[in-house]
């Protein structure tokens, strides 16, 4: 996934009925926070290391945190939002098991595991990816956050009549 981290939060926020501005940060955030690698792929490694390989793509530093979260947020009353975060998450890491891989048996096995393998047709990398037809999954996924976005506004638009 290159685009559509972000619109796929949004539409896993309206999905597990998102009423709550505060589940909505949580479920960006969470589908956002493993790409934060490409700062360090990019600035300090150089790009040398895969970034799916860095900590924050790694699906058993989640389980970690899920194991350590989760009761400490249950017990503060955030229990809902913990959740909403760690399952944006892992919607990150499955969304990019389609065509970038992760190390889905780490620490057993340290293979990135994708579904489909883009070749390099392109000069550039990313434009590989972008010509690839994987890349309509991209396109689903924005336009499933665009339906779910107008039919919060149609339902916010409807008059309430009582009887």
């Amino acid at each position: 996934m290159i685009t559509a981290h972000l619109p796929a939060g949004y539409a896993l926020w309206r999905v597990v009925g998102g009423r709550s501005y505060a589940r909505l940060v949580a479920a960006l955030a969470g589908s956002a926070l493993p790409d934060t690698d490409l700062l360090f792929f990019y600035f300090v490694d150089g790009g040398a290391i895969h970034h799916h390989r860095y900590w924050v793509h790694v699906p058993a530093f989640w389980l970690v945190v899920a194991a350590a979260a989760l009761p400490i947020s249950a017990r503060a009353g955030l229990l809902d939002l913990a959740v909403v975060f760690l399952g944006a998450v892992f919607l990150h890491l499955a969304l990019d098991s389609v065509t970038g891989g992760i190390m889905w048996l780490y620490p057993a096995d340290d293979t990135l595991y994708e579904m489909v393998t883009v070749p390099a047709t392109q000069a550039h990398r990313l434009l590989s990816f972008v010509l690839h037809w994987t890349f309509l999954l991209e396109f689903a996924i924005w336009g499933l956050a665009a339906v779910l976005w107008w039919r919060s506004r149609q339902v916010q638009g409807r008059p309430t009549h009582r009887n």
